[in-house]
């Protein structure tokens, strides 16, 4: 199994081992040890649920620092149209857009613009038959590792067009190495990111995810340039042309954006991440089969509820939808379809290898004492109360006996057999001292 790397990561001084984080996780990746919470890379999804949650800002996530940039010729920002929503309508979006590039970028291309060609390319890549129905979204890099670690048998329902920030890191990067005498090197490109599960996928992809996310140099999180932004937006004068999406495309931001983009289907759109969890366990199931297309994103409201943004994401939310409402009345932006099927044909905007289950960490090396494991699991599960408190450190007792079997817990880390084995205890002493001096008297 490929070493996996994530960007959640624990800062072990805050953490307290309150096992909120532990009863919140969507795959249970998460134990507590020793008073502290302990990560499971093999089941982390990078979802930023801990992060969100974790009531002592004891988990973060790791991404590039905007003092990064130096290290190139030539840099561009590529914000996700999220950043739309972390400020009042007041502000243009090319305004909003100048600022970023005034940071120290050489050009600022919206992701939006990406999407607007992935939403417009998704008809013809959802009549190209090549998919078991739903055809579910890709958008969402923490849904497509969900699904890879809990829902295996709905890998090939997976869209396999790139993300919107993907395609237009290549696009950008394209463009550049035609038309100017820059060398790749030269070129940096940033995303700015609103989660830790895209920032996972620029810095750490896995086999197979690599043709995706080659293209970009770095993840930027909204949060650590929010203020930065803030502090030169009154200042900074608008550009002119460097707004170029639509509507429909930066509504990305938002739960349903996708969806859009699919008329007179049957689709289905699910934000937060145990929703999505309990849509997939349906469509698994089978019970939803006459859904053509599933969107599913892993924070509450969509990418606007991702843990690196600023604002509420219900205000935010009202932003986008606001920015949308008046440019829709403007309609100033265009993409021809021409344009949107040629670089469908070419290929560019496909994800080259299939979407492959996650590989879960083996009980054992050897099949046959996985096997046995396996059964001791199912025994040692049956002897424990079944409550999944999580006072014993893992999120549940199956996720207990497991962590017996393979050596990280011992059977009296559960308080319910550990106060059997106490009360045992001081019955066989009893008993001993009864009949070590039957009429209840102390020898002299």
């Amino acid at each position: 199994m490929d070493k996996l790397l994530h960007s959640v990561y624990l800062d072990e001084e805050k953490c307290l081992g309150c096992t909120t984080c532990l009863k919140n996780c969507p795959t249970g990746a998460i134990r507590v040890r020793g008073g502290k919470a302990r990560i499971n890379e093999s089941k982390c999804i990078d979802c930023g649920e801990c992060i969100r949650i974790c009531p002592h800002q004891a988990k973060k996530a790791k991404t590039d620092p905007l003092s990064m940039i130096r290290d190139y010729k030539y840099t561009v920002a590529i914000p996700a149209p999220t950043i739309l929503g972390q400020f009042k309508t007041s502000y243009s979006i090319s305004r909003i857009l100048s600022a970023i590039k005034a940071l120290g970028f050489d050009e600022v291309v919206e992701v939006a613009y990406g999407a607007e060609v992935v939403g417009r390319a998704l008809k013809y890549e959802y009549h190209a038959k090549r998919y078991p129905k739903p055809l579910i979204s890709s958008a969402c890099p923490a849904v497509v590792k969900l699904i890879q670690v809990r829902f295996p048998e709905l890998t090939d329902n997976i869209c396999r067009l790139k993300s919107p920030m993907a395609l237009t890191a290549r696009l950008v990067r394209n463009r550049l190495r035609d038309q100017t005498d820059l060398k790749n090197k030269d070129i940096g490109i940033f995303f700015i990111t609103p989660c830790a599960a895209k920032a996972t996928m620029v810095n750490n992809p896995q086999t197979g995810e690599a043709d995706q996310y080659d293209h970009i140099d770095g993840a930027i999180a909204i949060k650590d340039i929010f203020s930065d932004i803030s502090g030169i937006l009154n200042d900074c004068n608008p550009l002119e042309g460097i707004h170029n999406s639509t509507p429909e495309a930066f509504s990305w931001a938002l739960s349903g954006g996708e969806s859009e983009y699919l008329k007179n289907k049957n689709v289905l759109h699910v934000d937060g991440i145990q929703n999505v969890i309990n849509v997939l366990e349906e469509i698994e199931c089978g019970k939803l089969d006459t859904i053509e297309f599933f969107e599913g994103l892993a924070c509450i409201g969509g990418c606007v509820g991702g843990c690196l943004t600023v604002e509420n994401n219900y205000v935010a939310k009202m932003y986008i939808q606001e920015r949308a409402k008046k440019l829709k009345q403007e309609s100033i932006v265009h993409m021809e379809e021409e344009y949107v099927k040629d670089i469908y044909n070419t290929g560019m905007m496909h994800i080259k290898e299939r979407i492959l289950p996650r590989t879960p960490e083996p009980l054992d090396a050897d099949i046959n004492k996985a096997i046995e494991k396996m059964k001791q699991i199912e025994v040692l599960e049956s002897k424990l109360p079944g409550l999944d408190c999580g006072s014993c450190g893992a999120p549940g007792c199956r996720a207990l006996a497991e962590d017996i079997v393979t050596g990280k817990a011992k059977e009296i880390d559960c308080i319910f057999v550990l106060k059997d084995r106490v009360l045992e205890l001081s019955q066989l002493t009893n008993e001993l001292l009864q009949v070590e001096h039957p009429t209840g008297k102390t020898s002299e």
